[in-house]
């Protein structure tokens, strides 16, 4: 990717919701909800405190993360549709 996120900035890729439901009713596009989960693609050095040191981020590259429901700005980059978003704007990690 050509494109390297500043401070606290994460760059991540959403995960492609669930085509059925559990009991099997296929969801059409325009019903489906934009999924809260993503992988990160890349993420920025940290934040700098008062002191000037720098913080490094608790996430990296390749960490499935989730988010909230209206965190970040959609971009797209590469042809690719991502959001950026602040470390913070992140719940947690999920664990595999």
């Amino acid at each position: 990717m050509k494109f390297r996120p500043l401070h606290d900035r994460v760059v991540v890729k959403r995960l492609e919701g669930e085509e059925k439901t559990k009991g099997g009713i296929i969801i059409p596009d325009t019903a489906k909800e934009k999924p809260q989960e993503g992988e990160v693609v890349a993420v920025g050095p940290g934040s700098r405190d008062d002191s000037g040191k720098l913080n490094a981020l608790d996430v990296k590259a390749g960490d499935r993360v989730l988010f909230g429901k209206w965190s970040g700005t959609e971009v797209k980059i590469d042809g690719q549709d991502l959001l950026i978003m602040k470390e913070s704007d992140i719940m947690g990690i999920v664990g595999k």
